[in-house]
């Protein structure tokens, strides 16, 4: 009676989400073998794009890195207008579909599949998707396990990613509270978390970066400041250039941030959750620079984490491009010369190109984010 296994006990191990939805395709497997792959993509309501997230299909991905917005896929948004999932038995109805997504998922031989909307709080939050290469396969005894799973699966995913935002909310209180008044606005964070996940996004195969990764980039990089909470107003408003010992406690807030990002995963139990050093890294090691002179550590090229340097060209180009007390905007081609002049020295070469050989998504995310409108 005591020996029974927990197919599903690997959910409660340390795992990436990739992983713990590979261990869950792995039972409904056992059951249903026809079921080819499972996918998971995210939705950002800001920008109305659907993101790739995770899948549990090994090497076959006919999706990674990719993103579209749901306003021009018209099938996803029945889904949502509807709230109930898509059966198509027979995915060759898709084979002329002028959709990117929908041509590469046909090119790769699926003959059908389902797709379920992820609500939270009656708000989307993503959608699941269950693939087959067999054709007429979803039938009701396997669309009822596939409901089952698909909930799990939403569970899983809503309460890791909660996570996340738990931490910022619990982190923007705190700002609250001590009164932080920086010259970051919200649509700073907003801007530079997307120019983030696009050069993670561009430098993805170079690294082997995963769509859970890039994520986690996205998600993590508006706390990059974070320490800036311990630096007195006095400091952190001054309109003019600072001494050296108030620069000196400038400094302090990198590791500062890195402390404060320690103290808040430990209180929530997420210490050894997964992906949290690339967090600590973000807060901690975003000013080092590539020839050494950066801080708090000093160190050089690839001692530094690629997280880390992704977000410092993402940062400095919105600070360049960004209106302060202390300074003009600049325009974007002044701001693109001097990332190429600090490429290599300060600033990482790799992640410098991936920004600026992405003029025109670099410009929609600042026209979508503009501080005359949200600042």
């Amino acid at each position: 009676m005591y020996q029974h296994n927990d197919a599903l006990s690997e959910l409660n191990n340390k795992k990436s989400l990739s992983g713990k939805l590979q261990s869950v395709h792995g039972v409904l497997k056992q059951q249903h073998d026809c079921i080819a792959r499972i996918a998971v993509a995210v939705y950002d309501p800001k920008t109305d794009l659907i993101k790739t997230f995770i899948h549990s299909s090994g090497n076959t991905a006919p999706l990674s890195h990719y993103q579209a917005k749901l306003s021009e896929s018209h099938s996803l948004l029945e889904i949502v207008s509807t709230r109930r999932p898509r059966v198509v038995n027979d995915m060759s109805v898709f084979a002329d579909g002028r959709q990117e997504h929908t041509r590469r998922i046909a090119q790769t031989g699926y003959g059908s599949s389902y797709t379920m909307p992820m609500f939270q709080e009656n708000e989307l939050f993503g959608f699941i998707f269950f693939n087959s290469f067999e054709k007429d396969v979803m039938k009701p005894e396997l669309l009822y396990h596939l409901d089952l799973f698909g909930h799990l699966i939403t569970l899983v995913v809503i309460n890791d990613l909660n996570s996340v935002r738990t931490l910022l909310s619990t982190i923007k209180a705190a700002r609250d509270m001590t009164n932080f008044r920086d010259m970051e606005t919200g649509s700073h964070l907003d801007r530079m978390s997307r120019f983030a996940r696009l050069i993670a996004r561009e430098l993805a195969d170079k690294h082997g970066f995963d769509d859970e990764f890039i994520e986690r980039i996205f998600r993590f990089s508006p706390l990059h400041d974070i320490g800036k909470i311990g630096v007195p107003d006095r400091i952190l408003q001054k309109p003019a250039p600072l001494s050296d010992e108030e620069w000196a406690t400038m400094k302090t807030h990198a590791y500062k941030g890195r402390e404060i990002i320690d103290t808040i995963l430990a209180d929530f139990g997420l210490g050894s959750a997964q992906h949290m050093d690339v967090l600590r890294n973000i807060a901690e090691l975003h000013h080092e620079t590539m020839d050494g002179s950066g801080y708090p550590h000093g160190l050089t090229g690839q001692q530094i984490p690629i997280e880390a340097r992704i977000v410092a060209v993402a940062d400095v180009f919105d600070a360049l491009t960004s209106k302060r007390p202390y300074k003009e905007r600049w325009s974007n081609d002044d701001a693109f010369r001097m990332l190429d002049s600090l490429a290599g020295t300060r600033l990482d070469a790799d992640c410098v190109n991936a920004l600026v050989s992405n003029r025109a998504e670099v410009e929609r995310i600042q026209a979508q984010f503009d501080e005359s409108q949200y600042g």
